[in-house]
């Protein structure tokens, strides 16, 4: 490559790098945070919430790599411009089309990385954190081990420790089942002990009392025990959503078996095939949006206000195409024959970019000519 393509490109590449770890590290935190108060408040541990952040991680980068591609485009262009390089290259000879030619391989490299994360890493993440999420679910030591907290691990269920040992003894335990309609059953304990059994953990109560309230004639009977087993298995409700879709498919198995596919995740074939070329088509944006950046700012004569007016018209062409996605979602997962569809907003993309390095290559522009005069 010319020495000024591989300027610009390296230009591209370190701002992109830049601009990717700020927007990635700002909604990860936001996705942190919701992932933090729902598996923190349900009793998991901080290695569940580091490991379901770092699984999260992949669908996050994929979603914010299109925009870091365009802020470095537009970045990369408006200080080229402020600088003069522009103009002095295009002095030389270098047309609207020859200068595009550094963003379209850099366009190119941020679709590769994207491909690798729409066709590998993504899937692969997402089909790993729906299997930890089913798992967890069902977790005793979460749901139902908190001191001090009055917890309902399951549908008419209370469960209440007051202090945890550091060898596991329980202390002043306190369980209230109303799962049966003709009776309620509390029971009270000055110790217990979780141990798992041949059928399911249990809960070990020991020196308690259980009251038994018939909901009929409203008649308590107390008993007194020295030991009582208790099953808790039942207790917690555990998650049996382990079905899969077609996003946690791998990119190969939806290319060639979809009907396989479609069966198998209980999905019609047109959302297998809009799955299939949505993640193709999502390469194409990080291209896409970095064309249209560069080429908007192009339009632009010189100013000593900037190019902020340029900067405004880019991100508008940006929405339009995040509209035309959004238009052919629901035709393309209804129809199977319409999965072209799912291009329409990279093919648009790609025009309105190629509009704008026309409108900067035509030299008989209104404000060219007024600049001349």
């Amino acid at each position: 490559m010319p020495r000024f393509d591989r300027y610009m490109l390296s230009q591209l590449m370190v701002l992109f790098g830049f601009f990717s770890l700020v927007l990635v590290s700002v909604y990860w935190v936001n996705r942190a945070v919701v992932l933090f108060d729902r598996l923190i408040a349900d009793g998991h541990s901080a290695g569940v919430f580091l490991e379901f952040s770092a699984l999260s991680l992949p669908g996050v980068i994929a979603r914010v790599l299109p925009m870091a591609s365009f802020a470095a485009a537009v970045y990369v262009t408006n200080r080229l411009i402020g600088d003069s390089e522009l103009t002095v290259v295009q002095s030389s000879g270098y047309s609207p089309w020859r200068l595009a030619r550094p963003v379209l391989v850099f366009g190119l490299i941020v679709a590769l990385m994207m491909s690798a994360l729409t066709h590998f890493l993504v899937p692969a993440s997402t089909n790993q954190l729906k299997e930890r999420e089913v798992e967890i679910s069902g977790s005793i030591s979460a749901r139902l081990l908190r001191e001090g907290t009055f917890l309902h691990p399951g549908p008419g269920v209370t469960f209440f420790i007051r202090e945890i040992d550091a060898d596991g003894e329980l202390h002043d335990v306190y369980l209230s089942d109303r799962r049966r309609a003709d009776r309620d059953v509390t029971y009270t304990a000055e110790r217990a002990y979780v141990v798992q059994g041949v059928e399911g953990p249990r809960l070990v109560m020991v020196s308690g009392l259980a009251q038994t309230r018939n909901v009929e004639t409203g008649k308590l009977s107390t008993t007194i025990f020295e030991n009582f087993t208790y099953d808790i298995s039942n207790m917690i409700v555990q998650s049996q959503n382990r079905n899969l879709r077609s996003r946690h498919v791998p990119t190969w198995d939806l290319l060639t078996r979809p009907a396989e596919v479609a069966l198998l995740v209980d999905e019609p074939i047109a959302r297998v095939n809009e799955e299939l070329h949505s993640r193709f088509q999502q390469a194409l944006l990080g291209l896409v949006a970095a064309l249209i950046g560069f080429a908007t700012l192009l339009t632009g004569s010189f100013s000593r206000f900037g190019v902020g007016r340029q900067i405004v018209v880019a991100i508008f062409l940006l929405v339009v195409v995040k509209l035309v996605e959004s238009a052919v979602t629901d035709p393309t997962r209804s129809n199977a024959a319409l999965w072209p569809l799912v291009y329409l907003p990279s093919a648009v993309g790609l025009g309105l970019a190629g509009a704008m390095l026309h409108i900067a290559a035509r030299p008989f522009r209104a404000g060219r000519r007024e600049v001349a005069a």
